[in-house]
């Protein structure tokens, strides 16, 4: 059984790798998904190992069942994170870490909801299996299936995007497209503070400009280049 298992394991993550690779059209990705995978598998045998749980045939079929659950999580949030890193990219607001954030952010709420959604009836099938039904192949599958989701859930969000962004940031594009944003960053907290502090917001501290900032950018540039040209010709007349 453990060889058989080990075996069904090595076939899924090369063909994981290879679909990714092929979808996302860089290896980055597939490479990130890849370790998160197996941060999840290692978190879940270890689990077994420290509390002594027995592994039977089903838990290995419930092994490999979190694995794909866990792999449709993290192509979710990376298809979010593809769409704003483009977009940062093309437009050069923001670095590579901060759309990757950025993505995550935005669908951190949807996977806590499918997370608990998913985890609600397991738990009612690992309570009726170890109260009602005793040890068998229903308290075996529903309770790798539980920690499994759990890590799963966690390492779409904490291991997988930050690992791709480590991964990324060697790239020489994105050392310079994250130098871009920077410096247009910058120049937008300089020109902020003539506006003052009160344009001033939680977003824009960490470097992400909104449109109403813009606005008053674009206005205290425009008053700042009335005054050069307002200058001269005072000095002048004098």
């Amino acid at each position: 059984m453990t060889r058989k298992a080990i075996i069904a394991l090595i076939v899924f993550l090369i063909l994981v790798s290879v679909v990714l690779a092929i979808y996302f059209r860089t290896w980055t990705m597939a490479a990130a998904a890849v370790i998160a995978l197996l941060h999840d598998l290692i978190i879940t045998v270890g689990i077994y190992a420290l509390t002594g749980l027995e592994v039977s045939p089903a838990t290995m079929i419930g092994f490999l069942t979190i694995l794909g659950y866990s792999m449709y999580d993290t192509v979710v949030v990376f298809d979010k994170v593809r769409e704003n890193t483009q977009d940062a990219a093309r437009t050069g607001r923001r670095t590579y870490a901060q759309a990757a954030n950025y993505a995550v952010n935005q669908t951190l709420v949807r996977s806590i909801n499918t997370s608990v959604v998913a985890l609600l009836p397991i738990a009612s099938l690992l309570v009726v299996g170890y109260f009602f039904i005793g040890p068998g192949t229903l308290l075996d599958l529903s309770l790798a299936l539980f920690i499994g989701i759990a890590v799963g859930t966690y390492s779409s969000i904490f291991v997988a995007t930050p690992v791709l962004a480590s991964l990324r940031s060697r790239e020489p594009s994105i050392k310079e497209q994250d130098r871009r944003a920077l410096a247009y960053q910058a120049a937008q907290s300089k020109a902020l503070d003539e506006v003052g502090g009160e344009h001033r917001s939680a977003e824009s501290i960490s470097g992400v400009i909104e449109p109403e900032q813009e606005k008053a950018v674009a206005s205290a540039q425009s008053r700042a280049r009335s005054r050069r040209e307002i200058h001269p010709r005072a000095k002048r007349e004098e």
